[in-house]
């Protein structure tokens, strides 16, 4: 028996239909400033619960009012473009319709989880790095909404039921869930893989057939 379901948000579950990159182009003005950026610094964006302006204060960099101004727009027009694949909607509804929970787990900044919400107002679990300040692979992440949801990773048993995973991500969506006995699998919307979109996987998880 199949009790619970997670799905990642981007790539997975959403799009973003234009991409402006507004924390890259906050590190490039950083760096502009001579201001000593890691490596980490996308970590650091999704993994902090803070606002972009925050983010901009926290890691030394000076906006302008006109580069802010600038800026805010970019992230403000990515936001506006985010939107629900359609099967994900279709496959949602039909889990939901089974009986089954539904969790997103994400990687993401801040300003992005309000927006999953809204996409998904029917979704009510949610494990977003920001808020948990761990991303994917990290177990604990996995292990936060499936406490979240009142379900058990690993195999399940007769009252818990098994928990699965779906992802555009092998390492964050498949092996890391696996790593746990949650049961991972790869989407592939490139039509290559043996799971290409969320309607074929809700079916197979409705009838309980899901192959790796």
């Amino acid at each position: 028996m199949i009790s619970a379901v997670i799905l990642d948000a981007f790539g997975t579950a959403v799009r973003i239909r234009q991409r402006t990159n507004p924390y890259g182009a906050l590190f490039r003005e950083g760096r502009r400033q001579g201001v000593a950026l890691t490596p980490n610094g996308p970590h650091f964006v999704m993994t902090a619960n803070l606002t972009f302006d925050q983010v901009a204060e926290h890691l030394g960099i000076e906006l302008s009012p006109s580069k802010r101004t600038e800026m805010k727009a970019a992230l403000g027009k990515e936001l506006a473009s985010v939107e629900p694949y359609p099967d994900a909607l279709d496959a949602i509804a039909k889990l939901q319709e089974a009986g089954v929970i539904i969790g997103i787990c994400s990687n993401l900044a801040q300003p992005f989880g309000s927006v999953i919400r809204k996409a998904f107002p029917h979704v009510q679990y949610h494990a977003f790095s920001y808020e948990l300040g761990i991303m994917k692979p990290t177990p604990e992440i996995y292990l936060a909404l499936c406490s979240e949801m009142g379900v058990e990773a690993g195999h399940g048993n007769a009252d818990k039921g098994r928990v699965v995973m779906i992802g555009d991500s092998r390492k964050c969506d498949r092996d890391g869930p696996n790593g746990l006995g949650i049961i991972g699998y790869h989407l592939d919307r490139s039509d290559l893989g043996q799971i290409s979109d969320l309607t074929q996987f809700a079916n197979q998880i409705i009838g309980h057939d899901c192959a790796k």
